[in-house]
């Protein structure tokens, strides 16, 4: 027996509106600077307002990794205003500091670090609901269970899962991600990619992820490159917006794998945006699963359109399209090429190790490496150097 989860889906030209729609008293909005300075947030005020729906207040402090102390910052603000509607604005970032807010203001027992799959019961919606409107196409938090927070003293990422903090709406108006500059757009596009291959891919796939996972596949590799060249492009911008929340609830399904794991660990230790550092990292765990999934990648690029030459693997083939479709959009196809010392690297090697192997994303992977394979896989990746073991 298994579940499939996923909030009501608002998506198109004009799903914003769907918030004048709501029911309520106050909300809260939380969201990061950069969007109340694109005017983003008055929109959101401005549908709230029509449905007389009252912003109680704006919690503008969420930066890009959330860590667990801005959590608490929030809910601190939340419980002065007292709302019945959480409205987070914004990318992954802002939507998974106002999932682990919603869960600390309604369940004050329980601290964010202690969500879990196990844990049932947290009786989420009594005192409000949460609403997720997504700005970026990358993350599909506004559609997920998932919350990823950082633990900075432990300098540590924290990959929480519970089927009960999935958003109760997520609002996929692709008009919001149009301010996003090439690239943030490459950068999250590359986010969506790794989420649909790896939830394609990971021990847990079913059938009901691998539609989902493997159309979103083909859109970013189809619409991505668009978006970055032109991101007034309206059509690449609403395929990419859909492909990152179908691509979101795909993996949440089945989960993700290795390349999460290694690039929650290179982004806690050295800052690496998630997306970038998930991204550079796929092809190469693709080529160290190898043939444990060869029908898989078989499959995927058939899917789209890659012909594999004979005497050549699928995985092979595929891990070249993705660096070829990184190499387009500028993203780095290294570790090196981010710009990280390799002496600052080799020193961060035995936490880079620790923190790869403790991630939970590793559990369902395909293959999981042993501590010497890490370090070697690392490595390699630091170079660039294609995985040969």
């Amino acid at each position: 027996m298994w579940y499939f989860v996923a909030p009501q889906v608002v998506f198109g030209e004009d799903a914003l509106s769907h918030l004048a729609q709501l029911n309520g008293q106050s909300a809260f909005i939380v969201t990061d600077k950069n969007i109340v300075r694109l005017g983003l947030v008055d929109k959101v005020k401005e549908q709230l307002a029509q449905a007389g729906i009252t912003t109680a207040g704006v919690f503008d402090e969420v930066e890009p990794d959330p860590s667990l102390h801005t959590v608490e910052k929030g809910v601190a603000v939340m419980n002065r205003y007292g709302p019945d509607l959480v409205v987070a604005v914004g990318g992954g970032s802002v939507m998974d500091a106002a999932k682990a807010m919603r869960v600390q203001y309604e369940r004050p027992d329980m601290k964010p670090e202690e969500i879990n799959p196990f844990v049932s019961g947290l009786g989420l919606g009594a005192r409000c609901k949460l609403v997720c409107v997504a700005t970026t196409s990358g993350t599909g938090a506004e559609a997920t269970f998932a919350i990823v927070l950082t633990d900075a003293r432990e300098q540590r990422k924290l990959s929480l899962i519970n089927r009960e903090i999935v958003p109760d709406i997520a609002i996929v108006d692709p008009e919001l991600a149009r301010g996003m500059p090439p690239g943030m757009t490459a950068d999250t596009g590359m986010d969506a990619l790794t989420h649909a291959i790896e939830g394609y891919t990971c021990d847990w796939k079913n059938d009901f992820s691998d539609g989902l996972c493997i159309k979103a596949i083909q859109l970013v590799f189809q619409y991505l490159p668009r978006a970055v060249r032109d991101g007034d492009d309206r059509e690449a911008r609403e395929k990419m917006h859909n492909a990152a929340c179908m691509a979101g609830i795909g993996f949440i399904n089945s989960l993700t794998a290795m390349a999460h794991a290694a690039g929650h660990s290179l982004g806690a230790l050295f800052h690496v945006p998630h997306g970038r550092a998930v991204g550079l990292l796929l092809p190469y765990t693709i080529e160290f699963i190898g043939e444990l999934r060869e029908e898989l990648w078989a499959e995927i690029a058939y899917a789209i359109k890659l012909e594999v030459p004979k005497g050549k693997t699928a995985a092979a083939t595929l891990a070249q399209a993705i660096r070829d479709l990184s190499r387009s959009i500028s993203q780095p196809l290294s570790i090196k090429e981010t710009g990280i010392p390799l002496d600052s690297f080799n020193k961060a090697m035995g936490k880079l190790i620790d923190n790869l192997m403790a991630d939970g994303s590793l559990i369902v992977s395909a293959r999981i490496p042993s501590v010497a394979e890490t370090e070697r896989f690392f490595g390699y990746t630091y170079e660039g150097k294609s995985i040969d073991f």
